[in-house]
Order: structure tokens, then sequence, then C-alpha cells
């Protein structure tokens, strides 16, 4: 399929136009096909399967996700279907809700069928997308389908409508059933029931500013654009409830205002979080935002953005885009990168990137596609935004385009109690790790052994222009020790400092940095409690390539609570200043006095008692 061609007149900083969305959704479409069962009632994508799902399972994924990115292609150009993408995925509906065996085995009676959501948990996901995308396409496609077919579409959802099996936005997924349901005027009133009792879960969640945690803990990522704001809006929008769209927009609104800060210029999200192969499913809530009028950002805004994270993975200059040979998306995020990956992630999980094409329901005259591109706030100037109910501070230069992430308060830990190096690290970016099978970046921990201690769950402290602060028990730690940690930053420069508090004299600790591939330029410069210049570790593999090198610190504790404190910087500057000479650092006891290089100052003042700092300005 040719590539269209560039417009730099409409899209200054990408070149890529509606037409450009439209034919790399057709690609992928058109490379999946080859994997299609017989009656295309699954999709049996090449690659490792989770160890607990099996072909049935994966190729049900394989279906579900590609049939939303097909739903949005097609329901965008008004049932124009050139491809017969409808056709194809009519064809596996038919096959796909084929009645299970009478004994209820896992084994379905064709090869096409789908398992049953009563005992195949994953399917409770896949509904989601498929009840989604009959809504989107519903003329064209549900409402022309014979009475026999429809039944045992609606048979093979309705399990759908019970309590969610997990505590996390998988509650959603029954809602958005539930949404179809109700637009076709089946099962209303339990549809209405279920919408009801998922939102009043989700609610729980909700911390402010436009800010949800996936699940009652401090889990924040991309879940909170790609799923906790999707799909309580769309299924608000789709069914014209002004009601919820009163309660659920504004906060979308929210979450846009610090949303669109977490892209680099080079059109890369922020790394951070699981799940990270849905790569520019991230570009979804800035689309709903303008879909439903509920965005802090203009029109050409918000293409230049969605294009770019959409270009930054299918049009790589390098050739690492995110799909193979074959045009497949890769279990990972330039290429394959399994330490990325999740347990529950199949071949087909990739595929979840569909939502990211959410604004191909935007009508071509719509000043999304017809605006000129506007530039990304990390294009503008250098600036900082703290995130309060997350504990996270944004900081971003325009001299590089990277932006990075100062983590004081989103955590989840794997089975163990083992640090989850996608949320557990101190500092991500848009260029950099994390690391995941080398010494951990951007990580400050007691040493046993030659071993670091986890970070443990974080909580926030309190954050303001430029600075946030977390609490933290190190774990596995000797009893009452406690880790009180700040960032400032201000420009490429970061200040951080770490109080700890109830240690043995003498217990050695290590702060490490960021965790670089060629191309950046990372520092990490002793101010206070460290022995010497940081030297050199190897971090292995990261995003960004198959070595990388960290950056680390050593010094020990003494007698009462310990300050730590190090400068840092990252950049993809040619030739940079040294990080100390941006900023002149001063320790009287617990208090930390910084000047940057534009003469303010900023002060970190610890409280040991009460294990809490706050920050002051001069």
């Amino acid at each position: 399929m040719p590539v269209a061609s560039e417009n730099r007149e409409l899209s200054p900083y990408t070149g890529w136009t509606r037409e450009h969305w439209e034919r790399s959704a057709d690609r992928l479409l058109l490379a999946v096909r080859p994997y299609a069962t017989p009656g295309h009632g699954l999709i049996q994508l090449p690659g490792a399967r989770p160890s607990w799902s099996g072909p049935h399972s994966d190729g049900l994924e394989g279906y579900a996700r590609t049939w939303l990115l097909a739903a949005l292609r097609v329901a965008g150009a008004r049932g124009e279907d050139p491809h017969g993408h409808l056709e194809r995925y009519a064809d596996g509906l038919v096959n796909g809700t084929q009645p299970p065996l009478p004994s209820g085995e896992l084994v379905p009676a064709s090869p096409d069928a789908w398992p049953s959501l009563a005992e195949v948990r994953q399917a409770l996901v896949e509904s989601a997308s498929i009840a989604l995308g009959l809504r989107l396409t519903r003329p064209w496609l549900w409402d022309v389908l014979d009475d026999r077919t429809r039944q045992r579409a609606v048979d093979w959802l309705l399990p759908a409508l019970g309590p969610s099996p997990v505590d996390n936005n998988w509650w959603l997924f029954g809602l958005t059933v539930a949404g179809f349901l109700l637009d076709a005027g089946i099962e209303t009133d339990r549809a209405a029931a279920t919408i009801e009792r998922a939102l009043e879960r989700v609610d729980q969640w909700y911390l402010g500013d436009g800010w949800y945690s996936d699940g009652p803990n401090r889990s924040f990522d991309h879940y909170n654009a790609w799923a906790l704001h999707f799909y309580p809006v769309l299924h608000a929008h789709l069914g014209d409830d002004q009601e919820l769209l009163a309660r659920y927009g504004p906060r979308l609104r929210a979450q846009l205002e610090a949303h669109s800060g977490l892209f680099g210029a080079d059109g890369a999200p922020m790394p951070y979080g699981r799940s990270l192969t849905y790569r520019f499913a991230a570009a979804a809530a800035p689309w709903l935002g303008t879909l439903t009028g509920h965005t802090p950002l203009t029109p050409g805004a918000t293409r230049r953005l969605a294009s770019g994270t959409l270009k930054y993975f299918l049009d790589r200059p390098d050739g690492t885009g995110a799909t193979d040979a074959a045009g497949l998306l890769t279990l990972g995020w330039h290429g394959p990168h399994p330490p990325a990956i999740q347990n529950y992630s199949g071949p087909a999980s990739p595929y979840w990137a569909a939502k990211g094409y959410l604004g191909l329901l935007l009508p071509p005259e719509h000043p999304a596609w017809t605006a000129v591109e506007e530039p990304l706030p990390a294009e503008t100037g250098d600036a900082t935004l703290t995130l309060g109910p997350p504990g996270l501070l944004i900081q971003s230069t325009a001299a590089d385009g990277l932006v990075r992430l100062h983590n004081h308060g989103s955590n989840n830990q794997l089975e163990g109690g083992a640090d989850d190096p996608w949320y557990a690290r101190f500092a991500y970016s848009t260029g950099t790790g994390p690391t995941s099978d080398g010494v951990p970046d951007n990580h400050f921990g007691l040493l046993a052994r030659g071993a670091s201690t986890t970070r443990g769950p974080a909580v926030p402290l309190g954050g303001g222009p430029g600075w946030a602060a977390s609490l933290a028990t190190p774990e596995p730690g000797p009893p009452g020790v406690r880790i009180v940690s700040a960032t400032l930053a201000h420009g490429r420069a970061e200040v951080r400092a770490h109080l700890v508090v109830g240690a043995m004299p003498g217990t050695p600790v290590r702060q490490t940095g960021w965790a670089v591939t060629p191309g950046r330029t990372a520092q990490l410069h002793p101010v206070h409690g460290y022995a010497g210049e940081a030297c050199q570790l190897a971090g292995g593999s990261t995003l960004f390539g198959a070595g990388s090198d960290v950056g680390a610190l050593h010094g020990t504790t003494g007698a009462g609570p310990s300050l730590f404190v190090a400068l840092a910087s990252l950049t993809a500057e040619p030739d940079p200043l040294p990080v100390h000479a941006l900023a002149d650092v001063e320790i009287t006891g617990l208090t930390v006095r910084v000047t940057w290089r534009d003469a303010t100052v900023r002060r970190l003042v610890f409280d040991p008692a009460a294990a809490t700092v706050r920050a002051e300005d001069e």
C-alpha cells in the first residue's frame, strides 16, 4: 500500500495527515489476515503465549483487538469499507459465537469458536473490544445481521454483566458490554445496573486532578488514559448521556492538562507503568477530549501529539519500528523487548494500540484534522509540573525535547515484594531505561552483601512548583528504617536528596542515575554524604538498547539521621556543561539550599522526627 505524502504546511512537526492514519490502520489490518482461521473467528498471531492461555483465548484476543481497529476505521469513514474489513469480521462473529460443547470443556466446538466468558477469564477483556466495535458500527453490521446470529452474540456477551473478577480497570469491560446492549435495547435493566455498579467502584479510586489509581492501590500509569477515562467518557458520548459527560468529562480535561506534557518532542510517550506494548494507545485520551469537547488542548496540538506518537512507533528513521517484517505489531516498544511484557500478554496483546485511532471518529472536516499542528509542551520551553494525587513531577527541556518523570508516589510491587522496574524507579524519561537485568537505574537503597534493598511502597509527602517528595520503607531492610526522599528540578538539573532515618551507623547506601545508551548524556555528581565521584555500572538492556551504563554513588550512614545529596542530569544536548555548574548547593544540618544558574533559590528542610520534608523559596 503506498505511503501517503507528507504535508509540512498542515503538519509542520510530523508531516502526517488523516490519510496517514487511515492507511496505517489498513496496513495493520491487512497484515493480520493471513493468520485468521478459515471462518475468521480467531486470529492466531505467531509468538510466545502466556503460560495459562490457549490458542482459542489468544485467537480471540487477535480477533477482538484488531476488530476494534477495523470498527474505528469503518465508523470513521461513515461505513465506507474498500478493503472489506466488515465482511471478514462479521463472518468471524457468526463463526466465533457457535455454541460451546455441551460438556462445558474448554475446547470449543469449532476451530473458529470463541471461548466462553464463564470459563476463560481473558475472554471478558476481549468482550469489551467486541462490544465497542459492534456499537461503533451498528448501522452497517449489527442492524443487518440475522436474528439467530445476534442472539448467539448476545448470549456470549451476557456473562460480562456480572461482577468483575479483577478489582481494577476490568470493571469497565462489563460497563462497555452493557453500553452496547443498552444502546441496542437488549437486557436494558441488567445493563444499566452493570454500568452503575462499575462506575460506583471506579469512583472510589478517583483521587482528583484527573487521576485514578488502577484499583485500591497507588498504581498510576497510562491506564488512566487508555482505560479509566477512555471507557466511561466514550460510553457517555456514544449514548449522548449528558449527565455522565458532565461528571466524567471534566476529569478527562484535568488529566489532559498533565498528559500532554508526558510526550517527548520525538513523539515518545513516557515509558512507565505496565502494558507499555499498547504503545500509541496513549493517544486515545487526547483524541477523546477533542471528540467530547472536554480538553484543554487546541485541535492542532491534539493532532500534533497523536500523530507524533503514532509516527514514533510506525515510522522510525532508524528502522526500529513497532512492526516486524510481516507488518505485525511486536511485543515490546520499538521492536521486541521481553522485559516490558507482562505475564498476561500474548501475541495479539499489542493491538490494544487500536485505541489510539479513536480520532478517526472525528470527521475529516473537523479542526483536529484541518488545523495547523502546534508544538508539544516539551518543545515550547523548559518546564516543571507537579501532579499532587499521584506524587509525580514532570520536567521537560526544549533544547533536547526530553521529558523526565520523577516518581514520588506510584507503586506496584511484583510477587514476593520485589520492586517492579516499571513503577518503582525514582525517575523515568522519554529517552532512557528502565533497566531490567542489570543494576537498577534511578534508585536509592541500602546495600547488604552487594544487593540493594527495594524502594518499598512510597507515600507522597507533598510537592509544588519544581519539587516532589515521598516516604518509603526499604525492603528487606532493618526494622524501623525509613527514607525521606525529595527531588528538585530546574532546567535539566536535578537535586536528589535522601534522609535515612533509623539505620545503624556504617550502613552502606547507593544512589544510581540514568541508564543511558548512545545519544544521551547522564551526569551524577556527589554533593553530600557520598564517598568519591560516581562510578559506572552495567545497567543491561533497556527499551532503547541492549546495553546501558548507569552512574552510581556510594556512601555510609553515620550516627543518627543521615543525609545524602547528589546532582543529576539527563540530556541529549551535545557537549553539555557539567551538572555541578548548573546549581550551587549548600548543606547546613538537614537543610539543603540550592541556588540555580538564574539566581533563584530553593531550600529543602528535612524533619527526621516527623519523617517529612518541605520546600521553601527565598
